[in-house]
């Protein structure tokens, strides 16, 4: 199954490190960033749930749970988050999916058979309060993800909901943002009081407050 952007994202019922769950009851009226990982006891993945855990208080003060899978068994993700306390200072403070017969993989198209049919590839989905995929990223195995770059994102996603605005290239929280072609000038002076910098009449930049 491939997962676009905008579709909602699949509901399903799965053993946890945090018990069983189902999907959209734990999400609530949360923001999700819902990552997979190829299989327990893999290097790369080892710092990345170490930094997950070190940021989520930053993702607490945005609305977002976080959530991480991999394909092996309860037990084996016990002896793999006492191995990430050890060697990454940090202990893992979310959800861990344990999906053995792979249905969930299926289900997020986490499994790519060209790479390897046995495991994970290291995808990313962001998903918003209205269970819809907003962010889509794959990763391959030999390369970790970004996390400061996920958060810009949902900080780009909150900001952009808000305020009918769309965030330039490289931009970062308390930067200027480009009001988007579908708000009319007229009703920009409305939304916009402080005004905006029009370089073509498709670019104008407007300063706000909570960027």
């Amino acid at each position: 199954m491939t997962i676009q952007l905008g579709q909602i994202a699949p509901d399903f019922t799965a053993e946890t490190t945090a018990g069983r769950i189902r999907f959209h009851d734990w999400a609530g009226e949360s923001w999700v960033v819902f990552f997979s990982h190829p299989k327990d006891f893999t290097p790369v993945c080892t710092t990345e749930l170490g930094e997950a855990a070190r940021l989520k208080p930053e993702f607490d003060k945005r609305g977002t749970k976080i959530i991480g899978l991999s394909v092996d068994a309860l037990d084996r993700h016990a002896g793999w988050e006492a191995d990430i306390a050890e060697t990454q200072g940090s202990s893992v403070n979310f959800p861990m999916i344990a999906d053995q017969d792979r249905k969930v993989s299926e289900l997020y198209g986490m499994i790519h058979p060209e790479a390897d049919p046995s495991v994970t590839v290291r995808v990313v989905y962001v998903i918003d309060p209205a269970k819809k995929v907003r962010l889509s990223l794959t990763y391959p195995p030999s390369t970790g993800r970004n996390f400061a770059e996920i958060l810009r994102v949902l900080d780009s996603l909150q900001l952009t909901d808000k305020h009918k605005v769309a965030t330039p290239v490289n931009w970062q929280p308390g930067q200027r943002a480009i009001i988007v072609p579908s708000v009319s000038d007229e009703q920009a002076k409305e939304r916009f009081p402080q005004g905006w910098e029009a370089q073509k009449p498709y670019l104008r930049w407007v300063e706000l407050k909570d960027s």
